[in-house]
């Protein structure tokens, strides 16, 4: 009997949670104002050379992800002149909550529950009026940390965790990323295979009427990669190897 009230419980929340983070994502998505995204940077390692990279970022590194979206929504007729203002926050000095690697539904929806509970906490005392999308970009050393875990972004709450390397090098790259992690909050979905990371045919690929197909040029922002053959594919090195595809437009209304 308390196992069933428990689960009636949190699908009652989560009800009521989910109006909520339908009628924020219609919103979020009718292009008549530009977003406002800020950016939480989180020192994922606590190493000296993190907490150097964090305390040198500007708001400046994170304008291609601005120019991006400005010049892709043009490309759709989506006529703003700034769709997407990108806002640098204070650093949060706390984790998020990690998610259990088996974990069932009920888990998940607990799980993703405890993530938007724990990001408005960290973020209620920051200046400044309420952003329309949070991303909580956790920072580690490639030294340390050479293999990166799967960022999240949700529409459920518009807001990310995204996981970068501390290292300037890698800062076009990161863009890139946090660019994907953002239509995520959007409701764009993924468009490559989970099992190899390959861009999934036609949708992740920038241009899938290209003869002979392969190589492509660009990588479509969710299909994460440049598709080199049918085998292998390469991260692009900025967002000027990218480019929003008819089925992500369609997913964030700029196709309607």
């Amino acid at each position: 009997m308390f196992e069933l009230l428990r689960k009636f419980s949190l699908l009652m929340l989560l009800f009521v949670v989910a109006m909520g983070s339908y009628l924020a994502a219609e919103n979020s998505t009718d292009w008549r104002e530009p977003l406002w995204v800020q950016l939480y940077p989180i020192n994922g390692d606590d190493r000296d050379v993190t907490t150097t990279y964090i305390n040198n970022l500007r708001e400046a590194d994170f304008a291609p992800i601005e120019n991006f979206m400005r010049d892709e929504a043009n490309r759709f007729h989506i006529d703003m002149e700034q769709p997407v203002k990108i806002l640098l926050g204070d650093e949060v000095r706390a984790l998020p909550p990690e998610i259990e690697l088996n974990a069932g539904p009920l888990d998940i929806i607990a799980w993703s529950l405890k993530l938007r509970w724990w990001a408005g906490s960290v973020t209620d005392d920051q200046p400044g009026p309420e952003p329309d999308i949070r991303l909580f970009l956790v920072f580690f050393d490639p030294e340390k940390r050479p293999a990166l875990s799967h960022s999240i972004g949700l529409q459920q709450g518009l807001l990310g965790v995204v996981n970068l390397f501390a290292r300037q090098s890698q800062a076009e790259t990161n863009n890139f990323v946090i660019a994907h992690e953002m239509l995520h909050t959007l409701g764009a979905t993924d468009k490559y295979d989970l099992r190899n990371n390959m861009p999934s045919y036609p949708d992740g690929f920038a241009h899938p009427e290209r003869r002979p197909l392969y190589p492509q040029t660009h990588a479509e922002i969710m299909g994460g990669r440049i598709a080199l053959d049918d085998r292998s594919a390469m991260i692009p090195a900025s967002l000027d190897d990218a480019l929003v595809g008819p089925l992500t437009a369609e997913e964030i209304r700029w196709l309607r």
